[in-house]
């Protein structure tokens, strides 16, 4: 499910702020023919491109595209959004791929409803997004009609209200902003009601990605209702300081000032931030405004991801471990995480060359694994644990 329209040539001097943001996704970039006007290819190139779009359509927003350096065919934005003939690789050398790396089909509760921990349930509350990263880890669910999303506010809504031990809800997707607003309003307002809940997170790179959609007041006064009777947090998902631009920055401004605490989820990504240079340019400039580093998680290894974007676990350690050498005590806070299917896991560094690990959560029924250490051998090239 993608937005289509006549297309358009990015002309520079667009006011991101002031266009309409669900009229302007119609010029969304979303055919090969489109994408043509923004880089050069081959004939066979364009054959492999052709059967990559048919496993994840081309979904690109114009100003996503405003942010890409033409001159630069290594540009980080473009790798992140472009479609890429290494897509059709699904095994390499770095080991198997897998649809479902996080263990959701295990933990699926049906209309949209995952519960892996017992303290959160994240509800998958669309398929649609503002655009489609190639790195993402939902591939499988991203513009495709599926049973795996919320098809019912109000059963979703009863299955929080009857386990107590629920603190938290994140709705997730696809983007959840993504969903008009009155839509958006139904979903999240009864769940200030529930009192069980200490919180709810709403999920969404649109603030990196598409931070059009915050512009509209209609949003940023729901938000504020909402966060004015229980505490509201926003996830959000910059890989590159690239991504940190003035509109982007301005929409996270209109966020914080109606209360709302703004985290980053990034993910180590071979080709975007695959450096110490970037992983502290990132950091610093999120605080610089006012977005927590709270993850960077590495590549999962996703059917038609890994090879693309995964980073040898050894590597990406040497990476933070220097990034960190750099960051002052706020940009350091983020954890460096595998998000496994057992659970989240911190990686804390090598020891006598071993990987070591502490698991932060474990799914239901297992909370004796919620504090385990793991060390563990692995190879130059291994981009993941086996548990």
């Amino acid at each position: 499910m993608v937005c289509s329209g006549e297309y358009l040539m990015i002309n520079t001097n667009i006011d991101w702020a002031e266009l309409d943001w669900q009229e302007e996704l119609k010029n969304n970039v979303t055919t090969l023919d489109q994408l043509k006007a923004y880089a050069d290819f081959s004939e066979e190139e364009e054959q492999k491109l052709s059967a990559v779009t048919q496993v994840l359509p081309i979904n690109i927003p114009r100003y996503y595209l405003s942010l890409i350096d033409r001159s630069n065919p290594a540009d980080p934005i473009r790798k992140m959004c472009f479609p890429d003939a290494e897509e059709l690789i699904v095994e390499d050398a770095l080991g198997k791929t897998t649809q479902d790396p996080y263990g959701d089909d295990k933990h699926d509760k049906g209309n949209g409803v995952l519960h892996k921990y017992d303290y959160s349930t994240l509800v998958v509350a669309t398929e649609c997004c503002a655009m489609h990263c190639r790195h993402c880890f939902r591939r499988r669910i991203v513009s495709r009609k599926t049973d795996h999303i919320l098809k019912d506010f109000e059963k979703a809504i009863e299955y929080i209200e009857t386990h107590p031990d629920i603190t938290n809800v994140i709705l997730s997707g696809g983007d959840p902003l993504i969903l008009s607003t009155p839509v958006l309003r139904k979903m999240i307002m009864p769940l200030a009601e529930i009192d069980h809940l200490d919180f709810v997170r709403i999920g969404s790179r649109t603030p990196a990605s598409y931070p059009l959609r915050l512009f509209d007041d209609e949003l940023i006064d729901l938000l504020d209702e909402f966060n004015r009777k229980k505490a509201l947090y926003v996830p959000t998902h910059f890989n590159h300081v690239n991504e940190i631009t003035p509109t982007a920055t301005e929409g996270i401004r209109r966020l914080r000032n109606v209360g709302i605490t703004v985290n980053n989820q990034a993910v180590l990504l071979k080709g975007v931030n695959d450096s110490a240079e970037d992983i502290t340019a990132l950091m610093r400039n999120l605080l610089r405004v006012g977005v927590n580093p709270y993850y960077l998680y590495q590549c999962m290894p996703v059917s038609r991801v890994r090879h693309h974007f995964q980073v040898p676990l050894k590597r990406g350690i040497e990476i933070v471990d220097e990034a960190r050498q750099y960051l002052d005590g706020y940009a350091k806070r983020f954890k460096f995480i595998i998000g496994h299917d057992v659970g989240k896991l911190e990686i804390c560094g090598m020891l006598d060359g071993r990987i070591l690990l502490k698991q932060i959560h474990a799914r239901s029924g297992h909370k004796e694994d919620s504090a385990r250490l793991i060390l563990q051998e692995i190879d130059d090239q291994a981009g993941w644990v086996t548990l």
